[in-house]
């Protein structure tokens, strides 16, 4: 089969893989935030850094923003899933092993075609659906302490599983919602209005909870970490967003996603993270799925 890829191909493509990347080493220093200086400070000083960086690119853009109604709201309920979701995602990398935590992001990926199949009207192939069953078995082994006695009043999940799962539907949502705001409108509008939105959400709860007081002082102590989580998410996120306005959603989203892949290594060989056998099997079935869809969509 012939493939005829544009020059749009290609750099949709050069994006999401940029994206891959920046969320490899964003989600691990993100994990060492929130440990250190919580899920609030971690999400304000990611916002912050966003809307500080991103605000002299887009100064022109504001004003026709105001005058879209429809624009306006959809980066509103953006940001709001945005925020309830990342904290959601922070609780979960904060209680578990980076790990497993990372493989369970992965159900954004199904939940984030299927919004694109439903709202956006993207059509996938009967394998692509195959792969996605396949993720979601591979992510069934690697969440599970034991088999044994599996039963509903048993706890027989990793900690911090349940916070990245209601996250990754969150994520789901939000992946699409981004895709469709840089659509409409443009990817560093999307991403600025979202992150500054929850830099200000962040700091009145820091500020009510009398933990703002300390957030220089935690800058200053952990500065390598919180320059970097803040940095490569932005870089994240902004390259996701231009990928999704060169490629379909969901093929920008399975190119993506392949982040797992890299993200399971690094908890076992750099954080020393100790897996079960049947956990390390499904992550490797996760990470098998995720980078096949990835090819074969892509």
């Amino acid at each position: 089969m012939c493939y005829n890829f544009s020059m749009d191909n290609y750099l949709g493509l050069f994006f999401a893989f940029l994206a891959l990347v920046a969320w490899t080493i964003g989600d691990w220093n993100i994990q060492r935030a929130t440990r250190t200086v919580g899920n609030w400070k971690s999400l304000f000083f990611i916002g912050f850094v966003g809307a500080l960086g991103i605000f002299p690119f887009i100064g022109g853009e504001l004003v026709s923003l105001f005058q879209n109604p429809r624009g306006l709201l959809l980066l509103t309920i953006l940001a709001v899933i945005t925020l309830v979701s990342a904290l959601f995602l922070f609780e979960g990398l904060k209680r578990g092993k980076f790990a497993i935590i990372e493989p369970v992001f992965g159900l954004e990926l199904p939940f984030t075609v299927a919004f694109s199949i439903i709202f956006a009207g993207e059509h996938l192939a009967p394998l692509v659906y195959f792969l996605i069953a396949f993720i979601f078995i591979g992510l069934l082994l690697t969440v599970s302490k034991s088999f044994e006695h599996l039963r509903f009043h048993k706890t027989v999940f990793e900690q911090g599983v349940f916070f990245a799962v209601i996250g990754s539907v969150g994520m789901g949502l939000m992946n699409f919602l981004t895709g469709f705001g840089s659509q409409t409108l443009s990817p560093l509008l999307t991403i600025w209005f979202v992150h500054t939105a929850l830099a200000i959400c962040c700091l009145a709860y820091l500020a009510i909870s009398g933990e703002a007081k300390n957030l220089w002082r935690d800058l200053r102590a952990n500065r390598n970490i919180i320059l970097s989580e803040s940095l490569f998410d932005n870089v994240a996120w902004i390259s996701y967003a231009t990928s999704m306005t060169l490629i379909p959603i969901s093929i920008a989203t399975a190119v993506s996603e392949s982040y797992i892949a890299l993200t399971v290594l690094i908890g076992v060989l750099v954080n020393k993270e100790r897996l079960k056998a049947h956990q390390i099997f499904g992550a490797c079935c996760v990470v098998f799925g995720v980078v096949i869809l990835s090819f074969y969509t892509s």
